[in-house]
């Protein structure tokens, strides 16, 4: 396991941790961290994240046959969020691909290294190609808000990469900074990494400069009210990239990849058998990973969804979950009940707090 480099910093500060005493859960205020997100900047650890760097003649070649979205057409200086398949078509590993021109580093959840390297060297056979391992090198922090741009921008003393997706190395006090732009907890944002030595570094300058630091909890509720999955929480082994609504890391004109020919059939004629969709929940209580949803028909109750993530939403001034459900049940205004207790929940349209009004107002 990985553990963040940031950990005896935030120790000092009134971070509070979850029972594996890894787990940062707030800095100990979570409606001024949610507000900073929503008003200023919030600044999020992920230094725990696992890296591989794939380099050689046939990288490209190599991971444009197996991976789902375009890797060919992924320029100098760019990332893009990519997935790797099984021959069934249902997602093994979701993570971030960049390409600086000469390799490809992929960033991938906690612990998630090793296996994918395995995963891509079954694979492997007569290409020039060298799979690392480089999570001790990696110790990426996240930064959104509307302010979070000219933070960054103000302590890197720099001009930030244009574009979704854009990437670039900007020297900071005698380190490189490796600058990526994308969503962060379903916001725009950007990442960057100035690994393990430099980074106590820049969290410092950073939070000096504006950005609030912020955990867990206000990085859950920011990403369900956007509806964004998450590997390992949302995603696994039994999903479709549909299901979770991962339209944007798959490609359906690239030609074949691992996979691809059950996303094809799925694109062409349908036939999902669920679907990931935000509920809002009748009260504030908690709701378990894995907690079933149920609809009674004609006098049956039938199980026709499980709860993946849970979160308050301030917006709402309710629970909040994700959720996947069964065809033909994924309207709005879908009322289910919760569990075998008291608790509903009712299908509301994505982003949340775009629609904050509308869900207000049509279905409390």
């Amino acid at each position: 396991m990985n553990e963040s480099p940031l950990l005896p910093l935030h120790r000092k500060t009134s971070a509070q941790f979850a029972a594996d005493d890894t787990t940062l859960l707030t800095f100990g205020d979570v409606p001024a961290e949610y507000a900073a997100a929503q008003e200023r900047a919030a600044l999020f650890d992920v230094t725990d994240r696992s890296a591989l760097v794939v380099r050689g003649p046939d990288a490209t070649v190599f991971l444009h046959r197996l991976l789902a979205n375009e890797v060919k057409k992924l320029g100098a200086h760019r990332s893009q969020r990519n997935l790797l398949l099984s021959s069934k078509g249902k997602v093994l590993f979701d993570f971030e691909l960049a390409f600086d021109g000469e390799r490809y580093t992929i960033s991938t959840p906690l612990g998630r290294a090793s296996a994918f390297a395995k995963a891509l060297d079954m694979y492997l056979f007569s290409e020039k190609v060298q799979i690392e391992d480089a999570t001790a090198t990696h110790a990426p922090i996240e930064i959104c808000g509307p302010r979070a741009e000219d933070i960054v921008r103000t302590v890197l003393a720099a001009d930030l990469p244009i574009g979704d997706g854009a990437c670039a190395k900007i020297e900071w006090v005698g380190a490189q900074v490796v600058v990526t732009r994308l969503p962060v907890a379903g916001s725009p944002g950007l990442r960057l990494d100035v690994g393990p030595d430099g980074v106590h570094a820049l969290w410092t300058a950073l939070v000096a400069s504006g950005a609030r630091p912020a955990g867990r909890i206000v990085r859950d509720i920011l990403r369900v009210e956007a509806g964004a999955a998450e590997a390992l929480i949302d995603i696994d082994e039994n999903v479709y990239p549909q299901e979770a609504r991962l339209e944007s890391a798959f490609s359906l004109d690239k030609g074949c990849y691992i996979g691809q020919e059950v996303i094809a059939k799925i694109d062409t004629y349908g036939g999902l058998n669920k679907r990931l969709v935000a509920l809002k929940v009748s009260n504030d209580d908690p709701i378990a990973r894995g907690t079933r949803l149920f609809r009674n028909e004609e006098g049956e109750w039938r199980d026709l969804g499980v709860v993946t993530s849970w979160a308050y939403s301030f917006v709402l001034d309710s629970g909040l979950a994700l959720a996947y459900v069964k065809r033909r049940h994924q309207k709005n205004g879908t009322e289910f009940r919760v569990g075998d207790g008291p608790t509903t929940a009712v299908i509301v349209p994505l982003p949340v707090r775009a629609n904050a009004v509308a869900i207000t107002g049509e279905f409390e």
